[in-house]
């Protein structure tokens, strides 16, 4: 395909992703430092190396009697091992006060405590008989010996993170499991990529905040759900919005608001309606009256085939099609990874499942479809997708019950139940159920 056919045809997908990803390649927002506690969803901006190792020391697996290996070798019910109690290791027990164990000694011990010098096995407390006095000395009899095979129950200093080794790299995405970690190596303090700010403007003269749904109720207006349903897709890929008033169908309307948005110091500007060629639309010559460049102007994929996307004033841009779901799907297709990489983290792509297909559809137009489904876990274990219903670009309901967008590549015009495709989890999907 010609370079002017691409134009007028539209980018695929993959070659409008790429294109948006790849303009931007050089951006992330500047480095800062926050609370561990406020890390959570960041990225992280720089190696994570660890000061200590973790555990600090070697210590029980078990709660029972830390023992000399070779004291126990053998020991049966028929043939037990007695061995002087001469003292107790619980977790918080300083390892340098502890006594050393010499042949025929042993010492209580609990999980996570340290392990006493000269002891190398965890007699677990269910293969000993006898019990200790009220002051913990005396004798216990070990009565099996399993657990001198191996490990015996010692946790080794170090298994888990050993001292200078590099825990996280850059670009890293902080979750919940990293926390934990971040803690235990002492960090309260980290440093992330500042969360990108994004401006949302979306245009109308139809366009009503919810506050005024009395409007609606008159048959006046419609309520501009995106501005509700938009922000907080952009939020889940760590985003900062900013979403301004609603701007009217004028040309220098939505200009001073592109202005004004860029001027602010947002790190992305996202638009919605007003990208496509209709006599009201004004984004795009917006966007040239402030000296904006334009990528290209439309992509082969349905729902939202017109997008726009380019800068203006050095600030990347995206222009999303006005129609609620068409401005959710590319939202998640193209704003949402691009907001990724912004903030600095190394994946920025959506979950891909394949997924085998419950029923049949028609996809006739040669467009890359973004159809909402469900998806379910069939008794074979397989995963299982259905349409939502209806796929019409301003039907919400169905992408309010969708968990996944099924992609149906162009060169598919029919969907066939047990056909096997992909889909793209939304980033805020439901628990899988079971068919």
């Amino acid at each position: 395909m010609s370079g002017a056919d691409a134009v007028r045809r539209g980018l695929s997908y993959e070659e409008a992703l790429a294109s948006i990803l790849d303009s931007a390649r050089a951006r992330t927002t500047s480095p800062i430092d926050v609370p561990l506690t406020s890390a959570l969803g960041r990225a992280l901006a720089e190696s994570v190396v660890s000061p200590v190792s973790l555990p600090p020391w070697d210590n029980a697996g078990m709660d029972g009697f830390a023992v000399r290996r070779d004291d126990v070798t053998g020991a049966s019910p028929d043939a037990p091992c007695v061995l002087s109690v001469i003292g107790t290791s619980v977790a918080g027990s300083d390892p340098s006060t502890l006594p050393r164990l010499q042949p025929g000694s042993a010492v209580r011990i609990m999980t996570g405590a340290p392990i006493p010098p000269g002891a190398d096995v965890v007699i677990r407390v269910e293969d000993t008989t006898e019990h200790l006095t009220p002051s913990h000395d005396g004798h216990v009899r070990i009565v099996n010996d399993r657990d001198a095979q191996g490990r015996g129950n010692v946790r080794p200093r170090g298994e888990d993170v050993t001292r200078d080794a590099i825990l996280f790299a850059p670009g890293t995405s902080i979750r919940a499991a990293h926390l934990g970690l971040l803690a235990s190596v002492g960090k309260a303090t980290v440093r992330v990529y500042r969360a990108p700010r994004v401006t949302v403007l979306s245009s109308g003269d139809e366009l009503v905040p919810v506050e005024s749904f009395d409007q609606v109720l008159a048959g006046q207006r419609i309520v501009s759900s995106s501005s509700y349903a938009l922000p907080a897709l952009l939020r889940s890929a760590g985003a900062e919005v900013t979403m301004a008033p609603l701007v009217p169908d004028s040309l220098d309307a939505m200009t001073a608001a592109m202005d004004a948005a860029v001027r602010d110091g947002c790190d992305l500007l996202v638009t919605t309606g007003g990208v496509s060629v209709g006599a009201h639309d004004y984004t795009r010559d917006a966007l040239m009256a402030l000296g904006g460049e334009q990528q290209f102007w439309r992509a082969r994929i349905r729902p939202g085939g017109p997008i726009g996307t380019g800068q203006v004033r050095g600030v990347p841009w995206i222009g999303l099609p006005g129609n609620p779901v068409s401005t959710l799907v590319t939202g998640m297709l193209f704003a949402w990874p691009l907001l990724r990489q912004l903030g600095g983290h190394h994946t920025t792509c959506h979950v891909k499942l394949p997924v085998r297909m419950s029923e049949s559809l028609e996809t006739p137009a040669s467009l890359t479809y973004f159809l909402r489904g469900r998806l379910v876990v069939a008794h074979d274990g397989q995963l299982e997708a259905s349409s939502t219903g209806a796929q019409g670009s301003n039907l919400q309901q169905s992408m309010a019950h969708a968990d996944a967008l099924i992609v149906v590549p162009e060169t598919i015009a029919r969907v066939e139940s047990g056909m096997m495709l992909s889909a793209l989890l939304l980033p805020d999907a439901p628990f899988l159920t079971t068919a």
